[in-house]
């Protein structure tokens, strides 16, 4: 029987494992049906990252492949190589991965003649009209400018054609005698059109794409209302005789409602102006970081010959110096050279990072007083910088399950107000006062326009897009907006103790002799066995006997007992170096070693005990420091409701003295890496919402099974990958700004889903008419239109507000 890999939690399974799926002509097998049912859900978060741990060429290649696709904002699921409008909403497709801003944004275009181009500011030559940036960005968005050209234009007829108009109803006698209530007509109709037909094109083949591809939203209802308001004055315009005699007013006219389908229009359009603009701004900065990275890095050739190059001329495996106060071109590790490097624009930690030869760099940080040399591992899309900005970008597309509840509102929610519009009609064209037809088609559209589900699309796309860029911006890279969502009702945490509470190297803390025997002795001999063992500990002891500059024996006859320790022979004396159960195997007795051993355990060290010729001689205690962040971490973490269970491959002593130390509610010791997973099964099967922590290959499994998973970044690609959440910086910190930025997010969505909803709720019923029967009051469609724009900028500027969250 024949083994293949779960694609989900890494873990080998029979390839007759009942629990199977046909994806894309291939056959893939799962451990469980939890893992069948998170593959279905997305097939593609799981395929890519097995291929990326067996090639890693497959990897670049699929990030690349992202460059130059189009995708909707409101349907990320639309997707083509071209610019275009979205086939379900009408809405300008944008660039899966964005581009990187320009360092020198030195351009200005007229927003009424864009082809009109200058690197500095001044006047434009057609017009006259200031000059403004290209964008704000750096980017040429050609929608935004597209929709502020038609804005402008719009505003400019539509304040003269509602002042008509209002003089016209109102104050009568200020206008001229020879402005007839015909010509009047007229000259509303001239300049209402072009608003109508021009400036509201954009919102009429939306609407249209709408009805055709049988997906009715916002659109829909705005170019029904407007239209119908539009027609139906010019047909009364035209051939008022068709009318009923109560429907005309002096002069034989019959009222139109050109300054309403004129105002709507602007007003839309001024709400489409404002969300585009919102929109580029929330992942600007996001590519602002991206744009950071240098134009040029300083290539060290083999012969010793310097020589600057294009960044992207950098290739693997390229020696590079960074000089004192350069960014650093691309990801790598030094060679050479001491610094400090500002790393705060990646991490979100404003402390400069001490470099010293083996440490990693990230590409776009700032060096500071020292030289380095560097190696270049990542170059191009391989990048962090890069990754996050893809990572990020595919975040702030994909839908939360939230989003659902608003997408099936939607479904319903336009047709039965096109229902409630006819009604309206109906109802005010039989049984409404003179002139009926008027009324009918004044309320109609006004419940048309009032009831324009912009808000409701809006509420939480807008968040997510906001909180995941201001999530980068703090070093919590969100994979999707599922786990966003998800990360609000944890209530449960698995970390793993190495790497994620401590530092993950273990350092050198006590050395005790017994008499006869002095310290810097048992630690010579100790460190002296220990070079020839590749165990992680005994790096530990070599660095701590290095560090007193003892000077090292040579070791004959080395015997390694795994799982005990070590033996061999140094300068004619026979030294074993272990645990209990070495001595105990060899026949030495602890003595007195035995309670100091258990003395040094409770304080979380890992004790060796050292026997010369047979004798007990003395110990070393080895321990894993714990992070400075991870005290407070925790307490944060118990603030925040949050349950933290830590898990451990060492023994429980050890454990339960880390645990003591941080406060920490449980502790499963002992763990082996193929029983992490079970543990959350466990949990889950109790009905906790379960977040596993962790940095290394062994903890995939469990970051696949648990509700998120959160990769440390200073861990394994693979435990990235498995991951919903991936904190850039190492710091426990980050787990607690990825809770906070969930639960602040998530609060911000259903804020904006409540105005939305109460907003639709409040104004279609009176935009019917219900309220004129008892009060006379009735809901003018331009009032209408204000309010509908209202309730979208209320939905935006509630989500900008996340931008100013403090994680």
């Amino acid at each position: 029987m024949s083994t293949t890999t779960d694609p989900v939690c890494e873990m080998k399974v029979d390839s007759e494992s009942r629990h199977s799926v046909d994806h894309a002509g291939k056959h893939y097998y799962f451990c469980s049906q939890q893992c069948v049912e998170k593959f279905q859900a997305n097939p593609s978060d799981y395929i890519r990252p097995i291929m990326a741990t067996i090639t890693p060429t497959v990897q670049v290649s699929q990030a690349t492949q992202a460059v130059g696709v189009y995708t909707c904002p409101m349907h990320p699921e639309v997707r083509q190589a071209t610019p275009g409008s979205c086939p379900k909403c009408g809405m300008a497709l944008e660039p899966v991965v964005p581009a990187p801003t320009r360092s020198n944004q030195s351009e200005y275009t007229c927003p009424m003649h864009p082809q009109i181009v200058r690197s500095e500011p001044g006047n434009c030559p057609i017009c006259g009209m200031a000059l403004e940036p290209r964008n704000a960005t750096g980017e040429d968005n050609a929608e935004l400018r597209d929709m502020t050209r038609r804005f402008r234009l719009s505003s400019a007829l539509a304040l003269p054609v509602f002042l008509l108009a209002m003089a016209a109803d109102l104050f009568p006698s200020v206008l001229p005698d020879a402005l007839t209530p015909v010509l009047l007509q007229w000259l509303e109709f001239v300049l209402s059109t072009p608003v109508v037909l021009w400036g509201g094109l954009p919102i009429f083949q939306r609407g249209w794409a709408s009805v055709v591809n049988r997906s009715l939203n916002m659109f829909s209802l705005i170019a029904l209302g407007v239209g119908v308001a539009w027609t139906y004055s010019v047909v009364a315009m035209l051939l008022p005789g068709i009318f009923p005699p109560a429907m005309r007013s002096m002069g034989s006219t019959v009222p139109v409602y050109f300054e309403a389908a004129a105002v709507i229009m602007t007003l839309v359009l001024l709400g489409q102006v404002m969300e585009l603009r919102a929109r580029s701004k929330t992942s600007a900065a996001i590519k602002l970081l991206l744009g950071l990275a240098p134009k040029t890095a300083r290539i060290v050739h083999a012969n010793g010959n310097e020589e600057d190059i294009l960044l992207e001329k950098v290739q693997p495996g390229d020696v590079l110096r960074v000089r004192p106060g350069e960014k650093v071109p691309v990801d790598g590790v030094v060679l050479e050279g001491t610094s400090a490097l500002d790393e705060s624009m990646v991490t979100g930690e404003s402390i400069p990072v001490e470099k010293t030869a083996g440490e990693r760099l990230i590409g776009a940080t700032v060096n500071g007083t020292g030289s380095l040399m560097m190696r270049a591992e990542r170059v191009g899309s391989d990048t962090l910088l890069a990754q996050i900005v893809h990572m990020v970008s595919e975040a702030q597309r994909s839908r939360a399950p939230i989003q659902r509840l608003a997408d099936v509102a939607a479904g319903y929610f336009v047709p039965a107000v096109v229902v409630v519009a006819l009604v309206t009609l109906a109802v005010w064209g039989i049984w409404g006062p003179e002139p009926r037809l008027a009324y009918a088609v004044v309320n109609a559209v006004a419940v048309l326009i009032v009831a324009c589900p912009c808000a409701l699309g809006l509420a939480t796309p807008m968040s997510i897009m906001v909180g995941t860029g201001r999530g980068a911006l703090g070093g919590v890279l969100i994979k999707n907006a599922e786990a966003l969502e998800t990360m609000e009702k944890v209530n449960t945490l698995m970390v793993d103790k190495t790497g994620t509470l401590t530092e993950g190297k273990p350092k050198l803390l006590s050395v005790v002799a017994v008499a006869g025997f002095d310290e810097s002795e048992v630690l010579r001999m100790g460190a002296s066995l220990e070079r020839a063992s590749e165990h992680p500990l005994a790096a530990a002891v070599v660095n701590g006997a290095q560090e007193k500059f003892l000077a090292l024996a040579s070791v004959s006859d080395f015997r390694s007992f795994t799982g005990k320790g070590v033996a061999g022979s140094i300068e004619g004396h026979q030294i074993a170096l272990g645990n209990l159960k070495l001595f105990e195997e060899l026949g030495f007795v602890p003595g007195e070693l035995a309670a100091h051993a258990d003395s040094l355990r409770s304080d979380g060290q890992t004790v060796m005990l050292l026997a010369v010729d047979g004798k007990a001689a003395g110990l070393i205690g080895v321990a894993d420091p714990i992070k400075d962040s991870a005290l407070d971490a925790i307490r944060a973490l118990h603030d925040e409701g949050v349950l933290v269970i830590m898990l451990t491959g060492d023994n429980r002593i050890t454990g339960e003295a880390v645990a003591r130390k941080l406060g920490i509610d449980r502790i499963e010791a002992e763990v082996l890496p193929e029983q992490k997973a079970s543990i959350v099964k466990q949990l889950q099967a109790q009905g906790r919402f379960v977040a596993m922590a962790g940095d290394g290959i062994n903890d995939a499994p469990a970051l696949a099974q648990a509700q998120v998973g959160i990769a440390m970044g200073t861990g394994t690609d693979v435990a990235m990958e498995s991951a919903g959440v991936t904190l850039v910086k190492g710091d426990l910190r980050g787990i607690v700004r990825a809770v906070r930025l969930s639960r602040a997010t998530m609060r911000n969505i259903r804020q904006n889903l409540f105005f939305a909803f109460i907003y639709n709720l409040l104004g279609i019923p009176v935009a019917a008419g219900v309220l004129y029967p008892f009060f006379g009051l009735l809901l003018s469609p331009i009032i209408a239109a204000a309010a509908m724009s209202f309730s979208s900028v209320s939905v935006i500027l509630n989500a900008l507000r996340l931008n100013r969250m403090k994680l």
